[in-house]
């Protein structure tokens, strides 16, 4: 699987014990690519009756499953999860648990075991990431609208060097990320990339309770005087190299 294979290699090659506080969360978001709807459908019966079920008998929660908005997002086809741990210790949990546990096993078998001809899925691709300073931990948005019409903004923000990467984040932890939350953009997490693709890079993940609030947001935070001050000084200039979002709905078994 994978998901093992990618925790492992985290485990074994980079030892990330010790990296991340404790005050900080840690995130692994993983993004099922596919390309027809028989393979969405075994993606959502491995999530809903496998793959979250042994992740909540851990003790994980607040677990988010988000699927791309058709027309929105240049033709991709991807279910992401979004796991968020306190420690990093919690990921060998993750691989050593899910392991032994045989409820897993079976209810997942015909996704951990399908035919290599007919797999599942096309590629599974991996980020982990540590939550900002200023903003340490998952927040759950309170939107009351349906699932299908709320949007979740996902966006990475590469730099060209570590340095402007690191002026970047310091831009989202002195204002930035406070601006977004002020403005009503209910962000789920801020994070800095410590293994994925595109690095040196950040993500986060906004929510909104549909596409007509997600453009308002949107033209109150370019027109806001504060943004229009902030991005103004020289430190923060040239942060950003390449944006790159993704448009987003919660899955039905999302826990939110």
């Amino acid at each position: 699987m994978k998901i093992k294979h990618f925790l492992a290699l985290i485990i074994l090659g980079i030892s990330l014990q010790g990296f991340v506080p404790a005050t900080q969360q840690i995130y692994l978001l993983s993004k099922y690519h596919y390309s027809n709807q028989d393979q969405e459908k075994m993606i959502d019966k491995y999530l809903e009756e496998a793959y979250l079920p042994a992740l909540h008998r851990i003790g994980i929660q607040d677990i988010g499953v988000f699927k791309t908005i058709d027309g929105r997002n240049e033709d991709q086809k991807m279910v992401m999860i979004l796991i968020p741990l306190n420690t990093s210790q919690q990921i060998n949990v993750i691989r050593s648990e899910l392991e032994v546990d045989n409820q897993y096993q079976e209810s997942g078998s015909f996704f951990l075991k399908a035919p290599y001809d007919d797999p599942p899925f096309d590629r599974i691709e991996n980020v982990l990431m540590s939550a900002f300073s200023s903003t340490p931990e998952i927040s759950i948005p309170g939107f009351d609208t349906p699932r299908k019409e709320r949007v979740y903004e996902l966006r990475s923000y590469e730099s060209a060097t570590p340095y402007l990467h690191k002026q970047k984040v310091k831009m989202f932890d002195t204002g930035e990320s406070e601006l977004f939350i002020n403005l009503g953009f209910q962000p789920v997490f801020f994070a800095s990339v410590v293994a994925g693709a595109n690095m040196p890079n950040l993500m986060y993940l906004t929510c909104h309770a549909n596409e007509e609030a997600q453009e308002e947001n949107w033209n109150k935070f370019r027109e806001s005087d504060d943004w229009l001050k902030m991005k103004s000084i020289k430190e923060f200039e040239n942060t950003v190299s390449k944006s790159t979002k993704w448009y987003l709905y919660p899955a039905a078994y999302s826990d939110y």
